[in-house]
């Protein structure tokens, strides 16, 4: 007697998921959206309530100009039919605008900071002030860079000098997300904060550090020369890494509000005196490895 009833209530079952069905279909857009589905009806009928759910966030992704106008309730994604053997899983599958965000965003693996503001990451050259007469040299200079690297060529980083505020750390970080976009590793260093970072991992990780700036195809030393000079940070630290990147032609890119005279001056000179001639091996190691421009602007900080 318990198998016959169950046989009536699965019957019944079946019976009220078909009406169920039916009636949504009389709604021309469900009727349309599942005809579309690679599903046998005999299964779609099981899953009238889902299905409706679905074309809703359908239907807001069809229409959807963009992330920030999403109307569904995961933004950015589409509550999606799939079928499995015999049943419908649903899932949250990425819309357009949510796969062209993650494309857009995918180049940021290649960027390591240390110390430097998280939206230095988003800074682009397509946002990059242009009313500036002086900066139009520097922005020839990045399509020129740009151009040889990826000939092979070896091109020389910059050291731009300039005014406080103008803007110098913007626009080389500009240009190193632009390379990191195609796909090459880039480091933005401060280069203050790193220094103190590193003499406080002597016994962790410090040559995990020193190696990884060394050795980072292409980098950018922020602020150089605002730091408090000594021996070791000149000789031990900015010295090998300068040698190492000129012997292996990888680009350096500097930012400073020094000149190239002013930071040899304040390279010479540390606690333990003056010595000129190891602040002039480094100036020439930087000058081997770069070119020398100018920045002189409104402060934009303001």
């Amino acid at each position: 007697m318990k198998s016959i009833n169950k046989v009536v209530d699965q019957q019944a079952n079946e019976l009220e998921l078909m009406h169920s069905y039916q009636d949504a279909c009389a709604n021309k857009e469900f009727r349309a959206y599942v005809e579309q589905l690679p599903i046998e009806e005999e299964i779609l009928r099981k899953y009238t309530s889902n299905l409706e759910d679905a074309l809703i966030e359908f239907k807001n992704c069809k229409n959807c100009k963009g992330l920030e106008h999403c109307e569904n309730k995961v933004k950015g994604y589409c509550y999606t039919p799939e079928k499995e053997k015999n049943i419908i899983n649903f899932s949250y599958v990425a819309c357009k605008w949510q796969q062209k965000a993650f494309k857009e965003n995918a180049y940021k693996k290649n960027l390591e900071l240390f110390d430097m503001p998280k939206d230095i990451k988003e800074a682009s050259l397509k946002e990059v002030y242009t009313d500036d007469k002086s900066r139009l040299p520097i922005i020839r200079y990045f399509k020129e860079f740009t151009d040889q690297y990826q000939k092979e060529k070896n091109p020389k980083g910059l050291y731009l000098t300039g005014s406080f505020g103008s803007g110098k750390t913007y626009l080389v970080a500009a240009l190193l997300n632009e390379m990191a976009k195609k796909g090459i590793r880039c480091a933005l260093v401060y280069y203050p904060e790193f220094l103190r970072s590193l003499k406080s991992s002597f016994q962790t990780d410090y040559s995990e550090k020193f190696d990884f700036i060394k050795t980072s195809p292409i980098i950018l030393l922020d602020d150089i020369g605002a730091e408090n000079e000594s021996n070791w940070s000149r000789d031990e630290v900015l010295g090998p890494i300068l040698q190492y990147r000129m012997q292996n032609h990888l680009p350096t890119f500097f930012t400073s509000n020094l000149t190239l005279e002013e930071l040899e001056s304040a390279l010479s000179i540390t606690s333990s005196g003056v010595d000129k001639v190891k602040a002039r091996r480094i100036i020439e190691r930087i000058k081997q490895l770069t070119i020398s421009m100018e920045l002189i602007g409104k402060n934009r900080r303001n």
